[in-house]
This record gives structure tokens, sequence and C-alpha cells, in this order.
């Protein structure tokens, strides 16, 4: 084969693989910006659980979800899941810079690695992604971040956040988990109800709403504190950031 042959081989291979790349860019974006305006149906985590419990044979496995819109959900829902898990959520643009640089200088003190991810990375993963620490995984948990941000307003991250977030085993969303934990609707759930549901997030199946431990006892003591001392409700009416 000639060198001219080889280097047109190249160029087809590189004009393709670059169409490929523009129309994954373009359909990822695409499906985020539906997103913006519908609910979604499931997520990957969702449909991760849901075929692990095929896999290993859960036969009592049931996944309970549904979507409930924010005006039907309590104001203190929202607030408690920032005042655990991200408390610079109004005001970061999907990365919490200084909580990654104190994880890293915790691990290379030596000391247990401890997550950095705010609500925007978080709701990125469960809705696109799978579970798991892989390099591929964070390089497009960063990517869905920056397109969740750049279209969604904080309202509606936190929206999807509140619907998609595992609160128990099969239990998925605040609507899901205020039947089942506390036999009422979203929108009658008190501060105490939701810092509790909050409180699990960092590992819903091993910690557990109705039978919560003593960490969890007092994780919730500390959101419900941390929500007072935001102000309550009235902090996530700031404005987003620039």
């Amino acid at each position: 084969m000639s060198s001219s042959s080889r280097r047109t081989r190249w160029r087809k291979l590189l004009r393709w693989l670059g169409i490929l790349a523009l129309a994954w860019l373009g359909s990822t974006w695409l499906a985020v910006l539906i997103l913006r305006f519908v609910p979604p149906l499931t997520s990957a985590v969702m449909v991760e659980r849901q075929l692990g419990a095929w896999l290993h044979g859960e036969k009592n496995f049931r996944l309970r979800q549904h979507w409930v819109p924010w005006k039907r959900v309590s104001s203190w829902v929202p607030l408690a899941m920032v005042a655990g898990e991200d408390q610079k959520f109004p005001y970061h643009h999907g990365f919490d810079f200084d909580s990654i640089n104190q994880a890293i200088d915790a691990a290379d003190d030596g000391k247990r690695l401890r997550g950095a991810s705010t609500i925007s990375q978080q709701t990125a993963k469960n809705l696109f992604l799978w579970n798991g620490r892989s390099f591929v995984r964070k390089g497009l948990e960063a990517y869905f971040t920056v397109l969740i941000e750049l279209t969604w307003p904080k309202r509606r991250i936190l929206e999807v956040y509140m619907n998609i977030a595992e609160l128990g085993n099969g239990i998925y969303g605040v609507g899901a988990a205020s039947e089942a934990y506390f036999h009422t609707t979203p929108a009658n759930l008190g501060p105490a109800q939701a810092a509790r549901l909050a409180a699990v997030l960092p590992s819903p199946r091993r910690l557990h709403v109705d039978r919560p431990s003593a960490y969890v006892q007092r994780r919730t003591a500390w959101i419900e504190q941390q929500m007072q001392q935001l102000g309550g409700p009235g902090y996530l009416d700031v404005p987003s950031p620039k």
C-alpha cells in the first residue's frame, strides 16, 4: 500500500471519529437539555440496581420511585440535603474545589479518602453513569456536571437530585421515601424528618431511616443544626452563580 493511500485511510478514520465524537457530544447535551423540562423516567443507578437484583436472584427486591415536583415537596427537604451534603451548593459552579483540596490533603496525610462530590456531581452520576471509582467514570461525571450546570438552574438540579437519590434499598427519591418511612407525602415532611432522610445519603443501604443507628441520630441532629445556622429554607433562594 502506498503512503498516499495510508494517509487517505487515516484521514477517513479521523473524520469518522470526529463525526462520532460530535454526535456523542450533541446527543448527550440534547439529553441534558430535555431533562431540564421533562422528569426522568429512571436513572442509570436505578437501572444498575434493578439489573443487579435480577442477576443475584433477589426475588423480593422491588424498586420504588415516583416523581414529585418541587412545589409538592416540603422546603425542608432540599435544605436538609444541602445542609448535609453540599452547603456551598447555591454558590459553586458544580465543583467544590476547597473540599477537593481538603480531601487530597487528608489522603496525603494517610487518612481515609473521603468524598468531595457536590450535589451537581452526584446528580450527574446518579442520572447518567454507574457506581465506581474509575478515572473514566470520574471524567464522564465531570463532563455531565458541566453540562448540567450550564443547562439547568440550581433549583432544577436539586429537584432532580431529591427525586432520584437512593434513600434505602430499592427506595429512590423523596416521594417513595416519605411514603415508606413516614407514611405521608413529601409536602408534609418536617425538618426532623427531612434531616433523617438526608442523614442516610452517604450510605443508604447500610444506614436506615426507619431504624436509625446512633450514628444516624447524631448526623440527623447535626443536619438540623446546620439547617438552622444556614437560615432555614430561605438559604436556597439566593441567586445562582454567574
